[in-house]
């Protein structure tokens, strides 16, 4: 079977279920993954054999992504703000959004050397490693309660080659110390009673303690956060959270109840909003 025939027949089996765009492009991302192809050289190399050991890795594949892995966990990484992140899982895939949120940091602060930063629930390590690589000469610390967390985000760190400081810590009883010029947190928020509303791939296979929180105490990780990050913060410092859209409002006027100067919601790319940032409580 040629190249070509063996990601049209790829196509044609992820379809039905995941729709011929996205079926598209899975057939591109496991090419890549087996064989290193690009989308170019799907087309250039069309006409060359694939070998019986390649379409077995890719039957294997196939029936794990029609069972509805996602495709992620399967290949074991995924692209993300320009990197290639291991992901497991143990952590959350990075999403979109989240990638926003480090432009967010990066377009205030890039021309800014030698700050310290502080990534609570890092998961992947994914927010810390980008901030590591795009602020100049930054030292960055992501903390995570997760052992398995923990063991994927330094494995990104090596790969990727960027000194980041890993903790175990729960956020929710931290007792650090510090002095931080930006904390950023992507903390679970999703309240339990939206599961009905998620994909299967994500509520399979993604990890609950990464995501949900009660409907009772939606703002936990964020009250949290809150009370500690004044004594970790710099006198100038600032915290940046990525949020439940549902819970804006509320995390907004908590956070002006509590000091925070310049209390600002931003939305996402989509008009969502999506991440708050502010300053800390002057002394």
């Amino acid at each position: 079977m040629t190249l070509r025939e063996t990601v049209q027949q790829i196509e044609k089996s992820l379809s039905p279920r995941y729709g011929a765009g996205e079926a598209r492009a899975m057939a591109a991302i496991i090419m890549e993954h087996l064989k290193g192809y690009s989308t170019v050289d799907l087309v250039l190399y069309g006409d060359r054999e694939v070998s019986d050991f390649i379409r077995e890795k890719i039957d294997a594949i196939v029936k794990r992504l029609l069972a509805g892995e996602p495709i992620q966990y399967i290949i074991g990484s995924t692209r993300w703000h320009g990197l290639t992140i291991k992901v497991t899982p143990d952590v959350l895939i990075p999403r979109p959004e989240t990638s926003e949120l480090v432009d967010i940091i990066t377009d205030r602060f890039g021309g800014t050397p030698d700050l310290r930063v502080l990534d609570l629930c890092t998961g992947s390590g994914c927010i810390a490693i980008a901030l590591a690589r795009s602020l100049p000469f930054a030292r960055v610390t992501g903390v995570d309660i997760s052992a398995g967390a923990l063991e994927v985000a330094r494995d990104n760190g090596k790969e990727l080659k960027v000194s980041v400081k890993w903790l175990k810590a729960d956020v929710l009883d931290m007792s650090m110390t510090g002095n931080f010029d930006i904390i950023v947190s992507n903390p679970p928020y999703v309240l339990e009673s939206e599961r009905a509303g998620m994909e299967a791939h994500v509520l399979d296979h993604e990890p609950a303690l990464a995501l949900f929180v009660p409907d009772d105490d939606p703002l936990r990780f964020y009250r949290a956060i809150l009370s500690k990050a004044p004594h970790l913060l710099s006198d100038s410092g600032r915290i940046y959270f990525e949020i439940n859209p549902l819970e804006a409002a509320s995390l907004r006027d908590m956070m002006r109840s509590l000091d925070w100067q310049d209390v600002s919601v931003i939305k996402d790319i989509h008009g969502t909003d999506r991440f708050i940032t502010a300053l800390r409580p002057q002394k």
